[in-house]
C-alpha cells in the first residue's frame, strides 16, 4: 500500500470519527430547542409599543344636546313640504301646502286652522308676497304664542316651610321614570338633596330602575313592596325627607290607563296625602312622549282632567318627526311644556326655551 493511499484512509477515520462524536450533541441541542419553557423559569417576551406613562388619553365629551340637533328630523320633514312655496307668491296651493306641513308635524288640526287663520291677517296687514316672508312671520307668531310661565316651583304656593313634592304622572312607557331619574341628576347636580318616591308599586322594574338613577345621583329612593298602596309610599318618603332635611320629593306613580277609574282615583288619593304636611304639592308634571303625537295627546287629556296638572314634560323629541306637538298640547289642553327630553343622555332633558324651539323647527333665525 503505497504511502498516498496510506494518508487517504487516516483522513477519512478522523472525519468519521469527528462527525460521529457530533452527533449527541446535536441531538440534545434539538431537545433543548423543542422542550417547553419550565413554569419556573422566566420566558422573555418584547413588550408592545407604549405610550409614556404621563401622555394624556383622548376622551371625546359626549356633545350636549340642542334644539336644533335634536328637531333634524321634524325639521327635515317640515321644510320638505314646505319647498314647495319657497320663492313663490303665497296663492291658495301656497296655503294648502303650508297647512299640510303644520298637520304633519303634528300641530294638530284646531291650532293648525287657528294658526293659519291670524296668519292670513298679518300676510293682509303687512301686505306679505314672499313664501319666506311668510314662513318667518309664523315663526314670529309662533313665539309669541309660546308665552306661558315655564317656572319649575321649588316651592308651594303659600306653603313655604313645607317640603315640595314634584308628582310624576302619565302613562305607562313615556319615560316617567327616567324623567325622574334625570331631574333627580339634575337637582343633585345643582346642590339640592333629593328624595325619590318609587309609587309606582305595580310595576317591578320602576323601583329598580329609580333605584339606579339614586345611586347615580346620590339620592335616597324610599319604595315599599309589591302592590303596596302608592299613597303610603309617598307618604314615607316625605316623612323621610322632612326629617332628613331634604329640598325636595320626586315621586314616580302608576300610569295603568286600561283602569282608567280606579287609577285615576289613586292619583287623586296620592296627590292629597302629597299635599299633607309635612309636605306640599308643588308641581306635578305630566309626562307625554312626544313619538305618539296625537294618541298621546288624548291619553293626556284624561291626566289632565283627573289631577292638577302644572306642566308637561315632553320626551324623545328628538325621535319624532313630529316636533310641532307642542303646540297643540299648550293650545289644546291649556298646560305649558317645562321640559323636553332630547337625547338619551342625562344631561338631555332641558327647560324648554320658545324662540330656541321654533327657530330650530322651522330652520329660521329669530328676527
Amino acid at each position: 500500500m503505497s504511502t498516498t493511499t496510506v494518508l487517504i484512509v487516516i483522513v477519512i477515520f478522523v472525519v468519521a470519527t469527528v462527525l460521529l462524536g457530533s452527533l449527541p450533541f446535536v441531538h440534545r441541542a434539538r431537545q433543548r430547542c423543542s422542550r417547553p419553557a419550565s413554569p419556573h423559569t422566566p420566558v422573555a417576551v418584547s413588550p408592545p409599543a407604549a405610550r409614556a406613562i404621563d401622555e394624556p388619553v383622548a376622551v371625546r365629551a359626549p356633545t350636549p344636546a340642542t334644539f336644533s340637533s335634536g328637531l333634524a328630523s321634524s325639521r327635515r320633514t317640515l321644510r320638505e313640504r314646505l319647498a314647495s312655496i319657497n320663492r313663490r307668491q303665497p296663492d291658495e296651493t301656497a296655503w294648502e301646502s303650508l297647512e299640510e306641513a303644520l298637520l304633519g308635524a303634528d300641530v294638530g288640526v284646531a291650532t293648525t286652522m287657528a294658526t293659519l287663520e291670524r296668519l292670513r291677517s298679518t300676510a293682509a296687514d303687512q301686505d306679505i308676497i314672499d313664501a319666506d316672508e311668510l314662513v318667518q312671520a309664523l315663526a314670529d307668531q309662533m313665539r309669541a304664542a309660546l308665552d306661558a310661565d315655564r317656572t319649575l316651583h321649588a316651592t308651594a304656593p303659600d306653603r313655604e316651610g313645607a317640603t315640595p313634592v314634584w308628582l310624576f304622572v302619565g302613562v305607562n312607557g313615556v319615560g316617567k321614570t327616567t324623567t325622574i331619574g334625570k331631574v333627580g341628576a339634575r337637582l343633585s347636580a345643582d346642590g339640592q338633596l333629593v328624595v325619590m318616591a318609587a309609587a309606582d308599586t305595580f310595576r317591578a322594574a320602576a323601583a329598580s330602575q329609580l333605584q339606579t338613577w339614586a345611586d347615580r345621583c346620590g339620592a335616597e329612593l324610599i319604595s315599599g313592596s309589591s302592590g303596596a298602596d302608592p299613597s303610603s309610599v309617598v307618604h314615607d318618603a316625605v316623612s323621610a325627607a322632612a326629617a332628613r332635611g331634604a329640598d325636595v320629593v320626586l315621586a314616580d306613580t302608576a300610569g295603568r290607563l286600561q283602569n282608567r277609574k280606579n287609577l285615576m282615583d289613586e292619583l287623586a288619593k296620592v296627590r292629597r296625602v302629597a299635599d299633607r304636611e309635612p309636605g306640599a304639592v308643588a308641581e306635578t308634571l305630566l309626562v307625554i312622549d312626544a313619538t305618539t303625537g296625537q294618541n298621546g295627546l288624548s291619553q293626556a287629556r284624561a291626566f289632565a282632567e283627573a289631577t292638577d296638572v302644572t306642566g308637561v314634560v315632553l320626551t324623545k323629541l328628538d325621535g319624532s318627526a313630529k316636533g310641532g306637538i307642542v303646540f297643540a298640547i299648550e293650545a289644546e289642553l291649556g298646560l305649558p311644556v317645562k321640559l323636553v327630553g332630547l337625547g338619551e343622555g342625562p344631561d338631555d332633558l332641558v327647560d324648554f326655551d320658545a324662540d330656541s324651539y321654533v327657530d330650530a323647527l322651522l330652520g329660521v333665525d329669530a328676527g
